[in-house]
């Protein structure tokens, strides 16, 4: 698990610089400044979270089945927030319009919050 965690992380962490710079340099002209900004908080959200999972992976001493969990729930948690928040903020320019499916947003966000929430609970009980 800890080397997918590695890789996975990676991955979204390279994306997301990826996405960032795309978001500065490429969307800048054709996004209005409030699409901008979410989708620089997709960016953002992404790389914190792909950060906690090389983080996890890499130093944390977290049992096996909390260390899964962990993975699932930051990795659905990025899709469905940050991917959400990608599609809804270009659907002027992909004509991809996930409008009526735009509730995943906060879906992906409670699965980041319970991954962090995960990682709490499993460091209560390291110090007991």
């Amino acid at each position: 698990m800890k080397k997918n965690m590695l890789i996975t992380g990676a991955i979204l962490g390279l994306l997301a610089v990826i996405l960032g710079a795309f978001g500065a340099h490429g969307l800048k002209e054709s996004l209005t400044p409030e699409a901008l900004n979410s989708f620089e908080t997709g960016v953002r959200y992404q790389m914190y979270h792909a950060l906690l999972m090389l983080l996890a992976a890499a130093s944390f001493s977290l049992p096996e089945k909390a260390l899964k969990a962990l993975f699932y729930l930051l990795l659905s948690g990025i899709l469905l927030f940050s991917g959400s928040i990608y599609l809804l903020t270009t659907k002027s320019l992909t004509g991809i319009d996930i409008s009526a499916v735009a509730w995943v947003t906060p879906i992906g966000g409670a699965l980041l919050i319970a991954g962090w929430a995960l990682l709490v609970l499993n460091f209560i009980k390291f110090t007991k």
